[in-house]
């Protein structure tokens, strides 16, 4: 007699799971997802008992080389330089880029998340820390797709990552203004609730080189109210809190001879309100931002900014993904290395003509003569 035939059967039996399981694992059924070990399992036993496995390249997968990117506005040039960045590589790769804007809201956020076990991407790409409420979906995602946060890992550390301490923008930002002899500033930042933990590191980090330098008492901190960030983003969100900020702080606050925006877009707003009021930068306020993104170079008066290489991070993000994948699709022959990437990119001030040294006595001319509304009457 010959050889019984090896069935799908005895391969659920060898490897202590589902004759179920066992068909969509190796029929590669696009609307289920099992763990590494798991599929390890089940493939190893369908070896050992001669049971033909199905390659993992397929025609079905060669027209879904997806790689989805989570992206919490696209309003800011900074997301889209990142986004430039990751579709360089993908491109060249023969990879597809999918944007999920969640618009920082966290049921959008959520949704996307729960899409991505029907989706099943080949990578995904954070570009900013997932929400706290999102953080254990987020793991278990990682777990079974090549997931890269480009940000602080922060308690997520098996997570790979392209990150970027906060506190060191705000120090530079900090350590330029106080080298000018600046000892009375502002910082204009967008809401500093608990969810943006990574606006609150940079603040922090800005207010701790004063606070060393003997000046903490110097610092103002004005940020926008907590539920602009509740609020759909248009392009000039960020532009209009900078020009709001600084119209307040001039009410408040004769004495400052610079402030810094949490980002460009803000700092820009900083420099229109000024000039507005026939303030001279840097002569009477010197101006400083965050991102270098493109028009920081562009702008009438050249905007100071810190460089933490934008375009770059999205690259190796992408590259990060790429390289799990393939290593991913080895993996099911049994070969995969085990590995977690941590790439951080040290950021550096790029001075231009917004800063110089600090002014002698309070402000003289311009201040608000017109009426201003709150913040919160701008939107």
């Amino acid at each position: 007699m010959g050889k019984k035939r090896v069935t799908s059967g005895d391969v659920a039996r060898a490897a202590g799971v589902s004759q179920g399981t066992v068909s969509m694992i190796l029929n590669r059924k696009e609307n289920v997802s099992f763990g590494r070990e798991t599929i390890r399992k089940v493939e190893e036993a369908a070896r050992e008992l001669g049971y033909e496995v199905p390659k993992r390249k397929t025609r079905k997968e060669n027209r879904h080389k997806l790689i989805v990117v989570f992206c919490p506005t696209l309003t800011n040039p900074y997301y889209v330089m990142l986004l430039q960045g990751i579709e360089e590589v993908a491109k060249e790769k023969g990879y597809g880029v999918f944007v999920c804007n969640t618009q920082r809201d966290l049921r959008i956020e959520e949704n996307y998340l729960r899409m991505m076990k029907s989706v099943r991407p080949l990578g995904i790409i954070y570009t900013c820390n997932p929400s706290k409420n999102c953080s254990g979906q987020v793991s278990e995602l990682a777990g079974v797709i090549p997931l890269v946060i480009i940000n602080n890992r922060e308690e997520l550390l098996e997570i790979d990552a392209v990150e970027l301490n906060n506190a060191k923008p705000g120090r530079l930002m900090a350590r330029h203004l106080l080298d000018f002899g600046h000892r009375k500033v502002a910082f204009a930042s967008p809401p500093l609730t608990s969810r943006q933990g990574q606006r609150l590191k940079r603040v922090e980090g800005f207010v701790r080189e004063f606070s060393e330098a003997g000046c903490g008492d110097g610092v103002i901190v004005k940020a926008a109210a907590d539920d602009m960030d509740n609020r759909i983003p248009s392009m000039d969100s960020e532009y209009k809190m900078g020009y709001t900020l600084t119209r307040e702080l001039l009410r408040e606050d004769r004495e400052m001879t610079a402030i810094a925006g949490m980002n460009d877009m803000i700092a820009f707003g900083i420099m229109d309100a000024l000039l507005e009021e026939k303030i001279r930068i840097p002569g009477e306020i010197s101006v400083l931002g965050c991102d270098n993104t493109i028009y920081s170079s562009l702008h009438a008066i050249s905007l100071t900014t810190i460089d933490h290489f934008v375009s770059l991070k999205g690259r190796d993000a992408c590259d990060i993904i790429i390289r799990k994948i393939h290593s991913q699709q080895s993996y099911h022959e049994g070969d995969e290395p085990i590995s977690t990437y941590h790439i951080e990119y040290e950021p550096k001030l790029i001075a231009r003509r917004s800063t110089s040294f600090a002014r002698g006595g309070s402000l003289k001319g311009g201040g608000t003569k017109k009426k201003n509304k709150q913040l919160t009457e701008n939107y």
